[in-house]
């Protein structure tokens, strides 16, 4: 099968202009990862490792946790391409995955004891070390016996090893809620406001903080003309004089209907 043909495949690249693949990457000293925090249809953050020129994708429900009691449902998805680890924005509704995505990590990882890692997904468990601006330490990816989906999906179990990293009263999600790319929240990014994100997998993006993939101008001056809609006010000729309000002596405040005094 070509590489990244079910990403393709998933997507119309006439209605959103999400990378497909045909950028060229520099290759890097260590295979780098991402993770990008996704409001999609349900909240998941999604688990990228660099392997063989693309990245190997997980939807991890809950997150990542530094807890290693914690066993973290992650579905595995479709490979997509090394770009893509650049984006943060929003991914417009009826798309799919249509909703807002956040740069919640990124940096570089190595499997332990440098085993082959394509050879170890084939086996069902891929041992791995991770050096993010959050994640950092000894994980393992663990294939499920069993899916929940009757075999439509092939799920794994996401792991933190007990090492020096490790942390059992620590919610690193509930903790770490901006972009490591920007520093904007969810908020922030569904909005169009605040800092465009920083390039890491390629020299320089061209991405802004208004990041809304549409392929055509037209449709993107139109997400951000819903954002901030226009007043219209009535245009009303001015007359050729105006009297003035002057203060008159009166010898009692006036009454009735349409008056109201305030005392000092």
């Amino acid at each position: 099968m070509r590489p990244l043909s079910t990403y393709r495949k998933k997507r119309d690249f006439t209605k959103t202009a999400e990378p497909s693949g045909d950028a060229k990457v520099a290759p890097s000293a260590h295979p780098r990862f991402v993770i990008q925090k996704h409001a999609a249809t349900r909240l998941h953050w999604d688990f990228r490792l660099e392997i063989d020129g693309v990245f190997k994708s997980w939807a991890v429900t809950r997150g990542p946790s530094l807890d290693p009691h914690d066993k973290r449902l992650a579905v595995e998805v479709e490979d997509h391409p090394l770009d893509y680890g650049d984006f943060e924005g929003t991914i417009p509704k009826g798309q799919y995955g249509g909703g807002t995505v956040q740069l919640w990590d990124r940096g570089h990882w190595e499997t332990e004891d440098g085993d082959d890692p394509l050879k170890a997904l084939k086996k069902g468990e891929l041992k791995f070390v991770i050096s993010g601006k959050r994640l950092k330490g000894s994980f393992v990816l663990v294939r499920m016996k069993h899916d929940r989906n009757g075999g439509k999906r092939t799920n794994w179990l996401l792991i933190k090893h007990r090492d020096a990293f490790a942390a059992e009263d620590v919610d690193i999600v509930a903790d770490n809620t901006t972009s490591v790319a920007s520093g904007r929240s969810m908020a922030q990014i569904a909005a169009g406001t605040g800092k465009a994100p920083t390039a890491f997998i390629l020299k320089k993006t061209s991405a802004d903080a208004d990041a809304v993939w549409q392929s055509k101008q037209k449709a993107r001056s139109m997400a951000r003309a819903s954002r901030t809609p226009r007043v219209s006010t009535p245009t009303v000729a001015m007359p050729d004089f105006v009297k003035p309000q002057l203060c008159k002596l009166v010898d009692r405040a006036p009454s009735g209907e349409g008056w109201a005094h305030e005392i000092k």
